[in-house]
């Protein structure tokens, strides 16, 4: 009996010593994230990112996302120098530095969804736009746009003009391009910022996304939308690691995160993005919200709008050794290809 007690002891220990280095020999990708628990960065993206790299190293490296480590400007730094191993950035958020990701945000007059824009764009970097290496210190896994960026105001408006002098939030890239030309005050302030700074008169609307009526409650402060087919811009991200990550995991390992990035993660982030928007339009026709096509004449003024700051850009990233009108010419083309290709939804996990 002693006996068999001991090698049932025996046998214990060892399965658990077992399980004790299995689980050590399990690594993780610590992942920063700056949108709120709710945000579908963390409800959809990085729960089936999760799941898709677990399936693909076989449990051999998960992913645990942590809340609150930086303001959204220092995702960047925070991954470049260790302190998280991945995050998501968005590029504006540091001018200057990023000219080349400017691509995507420029008006089209076009409807497409941001998850065929997302795979266009992933593909347009990856081709044309890596080499600028604005992303150093980083590696680039995805690549990222968010919807139709539309102007919401507390009065309601219908045409453009009628906005000259208004004081409008704006959060850089294109969009301060756009509201100098509309005759607006363009005033930074991140999405966050707006709910407060609109009920208290600071500004009279804001230039953001749909899926901003609903996250930030912009449906109730200002629930007048202008709106224009493909929006007046739209705003571009990445999703980035930390480059030493990697020699913490099998080259096996490192191709398995890979091959279920890229494309796939960035059709992800956009899918994130086109479920949010119609949330947030939906939310706020419940709330009474009006939504005004600009007329054709404002359509007109922008479209020369755009042709000016596409030559601008055009000039300031030839700088960095791109070629501007080859890359826009090759985004078209693959966002007519990715609108013809299979969509991710049906590998989406929702957490």
């Amino acid at each position: 009996m002693k006996n068999t007690n001991r090698l049932m002891i025996g046998a214990v220990a060892a399965f658990g010593f077992s399980l004790g280095t299995s689980a050590l020999a399990q690594e993780t990708i610590t992942v920063s994230t700056w949108g709120g628990p709710n945000h579908g960065i963390n409800t959809i993206v990085w729960p089936t990112w999760k799941a898709w790299i677990e399936e693909a190293t076989e449990g051999r490296v998960t992913v645990e996302v942590v809340h609150d480590m930086g303001p959204p400007a220092a995702q960047m730094e925070i991954v470049a120098d260790g302190i998280a191993d991945a995050s998501w950035i968005f590029h504006a958020h540091m001018a200057g530095r990023f000219l080349a990701t400017q691509l995507p945000e420029f008006p089209t007059f076009e409807e497409f969804s941001s998850e065929d824009a997302a795979a266009a764009y992933w593909h347009t970097h990856q081709e044309y736009l890596a080499q600028a290496n604005e992303h150093r210190g980083v590696d680039v896994l995805a690549m990222g746009v968010h919807g139709p960026g539309q102007i919401f105001t507390r009065d309601q408006f219908d045409s453009l003009d009628q906005l000259s002098g208004k004081r409008l939030r704006v959060g850089g890239g294109v969009m301060s391009g756009l509201s100098d030309a509309m005759g607006v005050t363009g005033v930074a302030l991140p999405p966050t910022g707006v709910y407060e700074a609109a009920s208290q008169g600071v500004v009279d609307g804001a230039m953001l996304t749909l899926e901003s009526l609903r996250s930030f409650r912009v449906a109730e402060v200002a629930p007048h939308t202008l709106t224009v087919d493909g929006g007046f811009y739209r705003g571009s991200f990445a999703i980035v690691m930390n480059p030493m990550f990697w020699d913490q995991i099998s080259p096996e390992d490192r191709e398995a995160i890979e091959a279920v990035s890229g494309e796939h993660l960035s059709r992800l982030f956009g899918y994130m993005m086109d479920v949010s928007d119609e949330s947030g339009v939906e939310f706020g026709k419940e709330r009474g919200a009006t939504f005004t096509q600009v007329p054709e004449a404002d359509i007109e003024m922008l479209r020369g709008v755009t042709d000016n700051l596409i030559a601008e850009w055009t000039t300031a990233v030839a700088d960095r050794g791109i070629d501007a009108e080859a890359a826009l010419a090759h985004f078209r083309e693959q966002l007519a290809q990715a609108a013809e290709s299979e969509g991710i939804a049906d590998r989406v996990v929702r957490q």
